[in-house]
């Protein structure tokens, strides 16, 4: 998810929380201010009233008004000593005979004393219909919410985005970059600190990058020559030494059991550097190549180099599998999949090879069990060793397929090797 709809799910939610407390918070607010004001009324209704009772000024024991209304009925001693003056308040439902209608209202009883005699005051008024109010803030609450909430998330994603393009720009600058290649400049002006901050770290970093992957080539190249150097030193003495009358037999068979190990280690050198330069991105240059022409002269080599083990080769071809990658590194990853399906065979076994628009697949008899799916594609991994193996071919061809958005899959299937080569779609 991307960080602008991740800040505004996120603002969406606390809204969700927050406005509906808010809400129910408002209502009782407002509901304990009107409460508030009704009772003040009541009251001094109610004083207006006693006054002009203790006055002496006749009144009614009751009045029926469209606003306010009252009732007074004498009570006993013994009844009015229990209420002491105290001013009670309730609400319930009353006829209006000037409305015609039944309302709440809101209800003050107190007592008061003229003459010797005790009497009860009742005063009651119409108050809001709660039903209404509820329905009504209820409706205000919702609408007021949604376009609240489409505001702030219109002005959010607006003001997040523009914000935010400057990591925009670094984060495609940084795709596009490729250690060892001619990368363009970082062109990101911004006046915020934390960008200009990440901007120069980028750079610092891409830099320092740069100059320990020249530093590290420097070092693969010598140290490849000063490896290889001696090795061919080697080889050219014990080819000598086989060469010369004086030696023995005994001498000659361990003469070639050097020679097959210095071309062990030298084939070893080799397949460790090009995987070095394959990690390091060092084949910059790509080309549009057919798979189908590489592999069907690779399969007339390797038919000349195992002829031995006789093993039979079906190629099927349903389409033309073209790839941008460079040349070398597609003949190596072809080269390393044919050959370990003949390394890794029986005598007399056989061979299938379907090419697709999409994928290859490579089929080979050979062990009756299964590999190690998880641990094939690691660096000198080799489940029973193999003459001409170096544990590596894999690796290599693993290590193209992931800087060319390959997938190279393994599976055991009817006792069968079979490994697929397949374009990532993005």
């Amino acid at each position: 998810m991307k960080l602008t709809y991740k800040i505004a799910s996120k603002t969406l939610l606390a809204l969700l929380i927050i406005l509906p407390i808010w809400a129910i918070l408002f209502y009782f607010a407002i509901m304990n201010e009107i409460t508030d004001e009704v009772d003040d009324n009541l009251e001094e209704y109610s004083k207006e009233i006693i006054k002009r009772s203790l006055s002496g000024e006749e009144i009614t024991t009751a009045a029926q008004l469209s606003n306010n209304s009252y009732g007074i009925v004498e009570l006993p001693e013994q009844e009015a000593v229990k209420m002491k003056g105290k001013m009670t308040f309730s609400e319930k439902m009353i006829y209006i005979d000037s409305k015609q209608e039944t309302e709440p209202a809101r209800i003050l009883k107190t007592t008061f004393k003229n003459q010797d005699k005790w009497y009860l005051l009742t005063v009651y008024t119409p108050t809001i219909e709660k039903k209404d109010l509820k329905e009504a803030i209820l409706f205000w609450i919702i609408f007021l919410y949604i376009i609240l909430l489409l505001t702030m998330l219109i002005i959010n994603i607006f003001i997040f985005k523009k914000s935010m393009k400057p990591l925009y720009v670094l984060l495609k600058w940084l795709d596009n970059y490729k250690v060892g290649t001619n990368n363009t400049n970082l062109d990101n002006n911004t006046d915020i600190t934390e960008f200009q901050r990440l901007n120069a770290a980028a750079v610092n970093n891409a830099a320092r990058t740069e100059q320990t992957f020249e530093q590290q080539k420097q070092f693969i190249g010598n140290a490849s020559h000063e490896i290889q150097t001696p090795v061919a030193i080697c080889l050219n003495r014990v080819e000598l030494l086989m060469n010369d009358s004086n030696t023995s037999e005994s001498q000659l068979e361990n003469l070639i059991k050097l020679q097959q190990t210095l071309l062990n280690i030298s084939k070893l050198n080799k397949a460790l550097l090009l995987l070095t330069k394959i990690d390091n991105n060092q084949f910059s240059s790509t080309a549009t190549v057919n798979f189908n022409d590489i592999i069907k002269l690779q399969l007339e080599d390797f038919e000349d180099a195992y002829s031995y083990k006789n093993i039979n080769i079906n190629l099927n071809t349903f389409s033309t599998f073209t790839l941008n990658i460079n040349d070398s590194l597609a003949y190596t990853l072809t080269s390393n999949l044919i050959k370990n399906a003949y390394v890794h065979n029986n005598i007399e076994g056989n061979i299938d090879i379907s090419i697709y628009s999409d994928k290859i697949i490579f089929s080979n008899s050979g062990l009756t069990q299964p590999l190690d799916a998880e641990h094939i594609f690691e660096r000198f991994y080799n489940s029973s060793y193999k003459e001409g193996s170096t544990g590596l071919g894999l690796a290599i061809a693993k290590a193209i397929c992931k800087t060319y958005s390959l997938s190279l899959t393994y599976l055991f299937t009817n006792d069968r090797h079979v490994f697929t080569l397949q374009k990532i779609l993005k």
